[in-house]
């Protein structure tokens, strides 16, 4: 952990050209785990969240229809997290080995990265093969 804090303070110090597929290849593997497995716990708590405020907001209120760009909130949530992978962290981080692996993808932030990943994993290739086109045009 302590590597990790100053390697983080080093590039915050001195800036360098350095890709996320750097970024993920300068972890170990446990770091890589721990990152993935960060990511999911933050993004399933605040899923959580919203939906406790949501339902606190509007409770009592009979008429009311949650809207539509709260359904879609939760959608793009949960793209970040493989239901497929049940607890199994390291096949994540093993896929995102791969995905950094094409020189096309090493431009893509690692967050992207996961949610394609996980896409993938969840068996939405098509989805996720376009959200991967996207990501390799924007971040060329």
């Amino acid at each position: 952990m302590k590597k990790f804090i100053f390697i983080l303070l080093i590039g915050i110090v001195f800036p360098q050209e350095r890709t996320p597929a750097d970024f993920w290849y300068g972890l170990e593997e446990a770091e890589k785990v721990s990152f993935v497995n960060g990511a999911y716990s933050a993004t399933s708590a605040m899923k959580s969240h919203h939906q406790r405020q949501v339902k606190e907001q509007y409770l009592g209120n009979d008429n009311w229809v949650r809207p539509y760009f709260i359904d879609r909130y939760y959608e793009i949530i949960d793209e970040h997290i493989s239901r497929n992978v049940e607890g199994h962290i390291d096949i994540i981080s093993k896929a995102m080995d791969a995905f950094y692996s094409n020189s096309d993808n090493s431009n893509i932030p690692v967050m992207e990265a996961i949610r394609i990943v996980s896409m993938v994993q969840d068996e939405k290739g098509k989805k996720a093969n376009l959200y991967l086109l996207k990501a390799q045009k924007k971040y060329d």
